[in-house]
């Protein structure tokens, strides 16, 4: 997904501190070029730029596209980090520059990687009359930073938990692992909690995580939260504590990661290390180079979607505070 902000700026959002959780509060961003959708944009924002190495993160819906006509994201481009749709109702179609003609359905994983640039086109079906989903991005570490275009499609198995169901996408959790790399340590799953239940996941200690609310009631090691917030732990805990107060299913994404310790420059769609890489990569683009390649088989509005004029100051590097 591109993201299509005019003022691709840094967020502002505030904080909701818990018994050792630090809640995190989305912005509302209009996303989806001609036929724009809603998403609550929780990733990056002033107080904590990156979860691991997770850099992004819109969570949208459910929305009723039947009158609007869904989702239309013409071919854009990305550069230094990976891509991972995750749908909870609808199907998007993905085109890519490797040549890739995917559907994104729920419960299946599309991870794209970028390296040292891809294009891609999003479109959501004609049967899709509601969308529902996540968009993540992971950023590339400085070494596989420019590696070669990648797209990987994976289904995992829905798995029963005591009081819970879940899909592992990208690590390892409740005994089993994805078997998608990933260039550092991470984890994805999707979880739903029954009501008036309890989940206690063993999880990496190493890692930091976040929970991203979804549908329902859930609360954090006891700090509630609200649709879209993002509930941050920090390294050190080896559980993370899931309870649903509520009559209906809770429904959450948990994320997770060694801290990223990179400075990254992050601007529109594109992740680097200076101000410099981004205006040569918004060169390329605006010129149309073959460093992102071609889209073939989008049917849209508009062949592709121009990049926005960089700002008149330098674009500064983000990283997490320490």
């Amino acid at each position: 997904m591109s993201n299509t902000e005019a003022d691709p700026a840094e967020l502002l959002c505030s904080e909701r501190p818990g018994e050792g959780v630090t809640v995190l509060t989305p912005r509302d961003v209009p996303l989806g070029g001609p036929r724009a959708i809603r998403v609550r944009r929780t990733l990056p924002q002033r107080q904590r730029s990156l979860i691991g190495a997770w850099c992004f993160a819109d969570h949208y819906g459910p929305q009723d596209v039947s009158a609007s006509g869904g989702m239309d994201v013409a071919p854009h481009p990305h550069t230094g980090l990976q891509t991972a749709s995750w749908l909870f109702s609808g199907e998007i179609e993905h085109r890519d520059s490797i040549g890739t003609h995917a559907m994104v359905r729920p419960g299946e994983l599309n991870l794209m990687t970028a390296g040292h640039g891809i294009a891609h086109s999003e479109v959501s079906t004609p049967d899709t009359s509601t969308l529902h989903g996540v968009q993540l991005w992971i950023a590339l570490p400085d070494e596989h930073r420019d590696t070669a275009r990648d797209f990987r499609h994976y289904a995992p198995p829905l798995l029963d938990l005591p009081g819970a169901t879940a899909r592992v996408f990208l690590g390892s959790l409740a005994g089993t692992t994805s078997p998608v790399p990933a260039f550092t340590p991470l984890l994805g799953a999707e979880l739903t909690v029954e009501p008036g239940a309890t989940v206690a996941l063993d999880v990496d200690p190493a890692f930091e995580h976040g929970v991203l609310q979804d549908i329902g009631s859930v609360t954090v090691a006891g700090v509630a939260l609200d649709t879209g917030e993002l509930a941050y732990l920090a390294p050190g805990a080896g559980r993370v504590e899931l309870a649903n107060p509520g009559t209906e299913p809770a429904r959450v994404l948990l994320l997770g990661g060694t801290p990223f310790t990179e400075e990254l420059v992050m601007w529109w769609n594109f992740v680097g290390r200076s101000h410099e890489d981004i205006a040569e990569y918004r060169e390329a683009w605006q010129a149309q180079a073959d460093r992102f390649g071609r889209v073939e088989g989008y049917q849209g509005s508009t062949a592709w979607l121009p990049a926005p004029t960089l700002p008149q100051v330098r674009i500064k590097p983000r990283r997490n505070p320490s």
